[in-house]
């Protein structure tokens, strides 16, 4: 299935159906009179998020919706059928924008979340309905109110409680395939990730969900690289995992080219939590590791992991201090519970 997390469609509800003109014509009623029901309302447009969709490639093939119309009155009073509402089923963790992408309208992040985006047109009014006693025998009707269009452009933001940051073959792939069933795709040249990737994490336990984006390059705010487009899929996360290539000519710098993009990206990547981990520490030597990650807590000014994807080592202490981060103490089983203290 094709990834895509953005796109342009046209909505529209339905318009009200119109009032009926009618008169009464039945046996032993003296004058008879108008009886022209009223038209029904139009269809609305409704947004629903739904579970186990993670793209908006249906969205490419599909980009007009219309809602039905309310159907029109009849004799006898008789109101006309409402049309059906149109409902569009999106991912989790969309957001609905306008046309002009400044103004977010709506925004899905529970499973099952509805929203009525777009109210369908009333019905327009029977003449019945414009009886009086100076009009005795209306013969207007309404056609029925209009209903609301307008195009706007949905962006997915994937829901994840971790992101993975770094530069090109920083190793988060690998990291991802050993701690989750993900199979993301694993080359040695840059840029073998082009698209967001999702994984879950079982630890402990407990489970989390882990999200690898793109590598970041200096200037990727500037549209460098594949550019920072992918980073919104990380602007719900709890806690960035920021890895760093120990095999790299200066990982050091890396860690500050990575952290000025996050920060020249906003939505405040920057400042949520991050864990440090210097990656492929098992194809260096063990004592200019240690030195790498002397230098590294000196700049980031937070401790620093050692870490091995391929190898393993330092997985379990990296989740330990992911699944800190994310997921609440375990409670304890029932009949674990501490006893208070008791002399007897």
């Amino acid at each position: 299935m094709h990834f895509l997390d953005q796109a342009k469609i046209f909505v529209r509800s339905g318009a009200g159906g119109p009032g009926a003109v009618s008169f009464r014509r039945e046996k032993f009623i003296e004058y008879g009179g108008p009886d022209g029901g009223d038209g029904g309302k139009g269809g609305d447009i409704v947004f629903e998020a739904v579970a186990g969709l993670n793209t908006l490639i249906d969205f490419r093939y599909t980009q007009h919706f219309r809602a039905p119309r309310g159907k029109g009155g009849a004799g006898s009073n008789r109101t006309g059928a409402g049309g059906d509402d149109l409902v569009i089923r999106v991912p989790v963790g969309t957001q609905v924008l306008s046309d002009d992408r400044e103004q977010v309208l709506a925004d899905f992040t529970v499973p099952g979340e509805r929203h009525v985006f777009l109210r369908g047109g009333d019905g327009g009014r029977g003449n019945a309905s414009y009886k009086s006693s100076t009009n005795r025998a209306p013969r207007q009707h309404g056609t029925g109110w209009p209903g609301e269009e307008m195009w706007v452009w949905l962006r997915l933001k994937l829901l994840a409680d971790c992101g993975l940051v770094g530069l090109p073959n920083a190793g988060k792939s690998t990291f991802i395939n050993a701690v989750t069933n993900a199979k993301a795709k694993v080359g040695d040249y840059p840029f073998t990730t082009t698209r967001p990737q999702l994984g879950v994490v079982r630890h402990q336990g407990r489970e989390f969900v882990v999200a690898d984006i793109p590598g970041l390059i200096e200037g990727a705010a500037d549209g460098a690289g594949i550019g920072d487009r992918f980073l919104g899929h990380i602007e719900r996360c709890r806690v960035l995992l920021h890895l760093v290539d120990a095999t790299a000519d200066n990982p050091v710098e890396n860690y500050r080219i990575v952290r000025g993009e996050l920060a020249a990206y906003g939505a405040g990547l920057d400042d949520k939590p991050e864990v440090i981990a210097l990656n492929k520490v098992d194809a260096i030597d063990p004592a200019d590791a240690k030195k790498l990650v002397t230098k590294l807590k000196r700049a980031a000014k937070a401790e620093v992991m050692m870490l091995s994807g391929a190898a393993g080592t330092g997985l379990e202490a990296v989740l330990d201090r992911l699944a800190a981060a994310i997921l609440p103490p375990a409670e304890p089983a029932p009949g674990d519970e501490q006893k208070p203290w008791s002399p007897v």
